[in-house]
């Protein structure tokens, strides 16, 4: 009985697409899509903007292919390029809100598309709404502490890891989690951070 060829590694396919294999990169694509749109969606907090994010990401894989050193893990290489496109596509929202306050802005006409209709409509899973607040909690988060926040968790990085890949100190990567936690926690419960400032001065003292 002939046992089935194992699959090939990302570096075999990375080597072959180096070579202008198409079927090699589309290989790598199925199985990176997957992890690559769930931290892309996390970072910006919009499903519309990281699928075109992704795409991009993609494109300028393949484009710097010949810059890809095989030494170096694919998904590692793949996931720095996705999230230099999240760090830019955040610089052009924030200036793009900053514009938006210089500006007089007409409000938008545009028709509200079946999916919108649909989130608004009763009877939406709590889960769905759950997972949404959480997404754009995250997306809130400035950079230096979500960037560690979601490959510690969507990438599973250990910390020393992430703190490799994000060129930092593992000590640095703690504080950051933590930090970002904090915030998360604070953005999903805004009740608790309300009552916190409501405190009486002396507990207040007690509670930093």
């Amino acid at each position: 009985m002939t046992l089935p060829a194992p699959a090939p590694t990302d570096e075999t396919l990375a080597a072959r697409a180096q070579q202008g294999d198409h079927q090699a990169f589309d290989m790598l694509i199925g199985r990176h899509k997957e992890f690559l749109y769930r931290l892309v969606r996390r970072y910006i907090g919009n499903s519309d903007d990281a699928y075109d994010l992704l795409q991009e990401t993609f494109i300028a894989a393949w484009e710097n292919l010949q810059r890809y050193d095989a030494q170096r893990s694919f998904i590692a290489w793949a996931r720095t390029i996705a999230l230099n496109k999240c760090r830019d596509f955040s610089r052009r929202q924030r200036f793009r809100r900053w514009v938006k306050q210089l500006v007089a802005v007409e409000p938008s006409t545009e028709p509200v598309s079946p999916e919108t209709e649909a989130g608004l409509a009763e009877g939406t899973l709590v889960e769905d709404d759950r997972l949404r607040r959480l997404d754009d909690a995250i997306a809130m988060l400035p950079a230096l502490y979500k960037e560690p926040l979601l490959l510690a968790t969507i990438g599973g990085l250990s910390q020393q890891a992430t703190a490799a890949a994000l060129k930092t100190t593992p000590k640095a990567i703690e504080m950051r989690l933590r930090r970002a936690r904090q915030q998360l926690s604070s953005l999903l419960d805004p009740a608790r951070e309300s009552h916190a400032g409501s405190l009486p001065s002396k507990e207040k003292r007690f509670t930093r």
